[in-house]
């Protein structure tokens, strides 16, 4: 395969691909001047500290900037280095990602945090090889942590870099294909500049967020614009691909807030599979044609080994997850007798209402559990 000649990649060369060929002369520079002038101000920027980068590239994954922000701040005040996540069980970690959702990141972070303190005395290491080497770190991660903290000539590739990249060369394929991003990052990689490659990579992505955006780019405030063959061909409005766009599936679920006494049953689900390791009101589909109180009180005996009777309900809850728009219709039920067993669930405990703030729920489960300090339930409608 023929190679295209770069100065400003270490080796000089990268490998040819189908996509044109790299602009003569990148305005890295220029680049870098517009991100120190309107570059948002985010708390994981005020200094280099890898730990504070690392944890902001995990929340950052799948979750908007003004979501995580006072996530962020919570969790760092908690945890200040790799070794407070370390010392930690599973369970505070997780209330405090609480909220934040894809919990596989924060149990990925604290494995990767023990590993830390065990391989590298609690400092994260700053070569690839070993950070790489680490529970959660992928392509995208080592270069945003390595190259922000440590300088590392690494690209970045995630969702605003790919439509930048797709316009200013002019990449019309889908850029969640894997061809596609091969493409993608061998250009990531070739544009990067000799100094401020941390600045640089953050540059990018803050200029996919702000100026060349998904819908109406702000070409003419774009410090890109005279190197961007989309723009001089006039096509950013068709570029990048749309991707195909995932077809949500409806669900309908019951959630049982079993009572006896002042106390309710939280249950916790088992590890592996969506919430795993982490605390519940009971809850299971509803068929598409079922009726969810009665589905409510037949399903109390399989998940809990427990018989009762519907008393009133919370109402509906509304979530969605990743693919899954789900409708949780939500019981109260009296616990007469029985003793608590299980085939799916793997523990159980007894709290009362204001006990429930110290375990970690998902958001939907948080809701309900709102909804019992604000009262009883409504009388059932059946």
């Amino acid at each position: 395969m023929n190679s295209v000649v770069n100065p400003l990649h270490p080796s000089g060369r990268i490998a040819a691909s189908p996509s044109p060929a790299l602009p003569d002369a990148f305005p890295a520079t220029d680049l870098l001047a517009w991100f120190d002038r309107s570059s948002r101000a985010m708390p994981w920027r005020r200094d280099r500290d890898p730990w504070r980068i690392w944890v902001s590239e995990a929340m950052l994954q799948q979750t908007l900037v003004a979501t995580v922000i006072p996530f962020f701040e919570r969790f760092v005040a908690r945890f200040p280095d790799p070794a407070a996540l370390a010392r930690t069980d599973e369970q505070e970690a997780l209330r405090y990602w609480e909220g934040l959702g894809y919990y596989r990141r924060i149990r990925h972070l604290r494995q990767a945090a023990i590993l830390v303190v065990e391989r590298h005395r609690g400092e994260v290491p700053d070569t690839l090889e070993a950070f790489a080497a680490l529970p959660g770190v992928g392509r995208y991660m080592a270069g945003a942590v390595l190259s922000q903290a440590f300088e590392a000539r690494l690209p970045v590739l995630e969702a605003n870099t790919r439509r930048v990249l797709c316009r200013l060369f002019a990449v019309a394929e889908d850029p969640a294909k894997p061809a596609t991003q091969k493409v993608l990052w061998a250009h990531a990689e070739a544009i990067l500049p000799t100094q401020r490659i941390g600045d640089f990579n953050q540059a990018m992505m803050e200029l996919g967020a702000l100026v060349c955006t998904v819908s109406n780019p702000a070409c003419d405030r774009c410090p890109l614009s005279p190197v961007c063959r989309s723009h001089r061909e006039g096509l950013t409005g068709s570029i990048p691909a749309p991707s195909a766009k995932a077809t949500l599936t409806e669900v309908r679920e019951v959630a049982l807030v079993v009572r006896r006494d002042r106390r309710v049953l939280l249950v916790q689900r088992p590890e592996g599979g969506r919430w795993a390791g982490m605390w519940e009101f009971p809850h299971c589909e509803v068929a598409a044609d079922g009726d969810p109180h009665l589905q409510a009180i037949d399903s109390l005996k399989a998940l809990t080994g427990l018989t009762g009777r519907s008393v009133g309900e919370y109402g509906l809850i509304r979530h969605g997850v990743t693919r899954y728009k789900i409708e949780m219709h939500c019981f109260e039920i009296r616990a007469d007798e029985g003793e608590f067993a299980s085939a799916f669930y793997v523990s159980h405990r007894w709290l009362t209402p204001d006990e429930l703030s110290g375990v970690a729920l998902s958001s939907a489960q948080r809701t309900l559990a709102g909804k019992l300090a604000g009262g009883p339930s409504q009388p059932g409608l059946f």
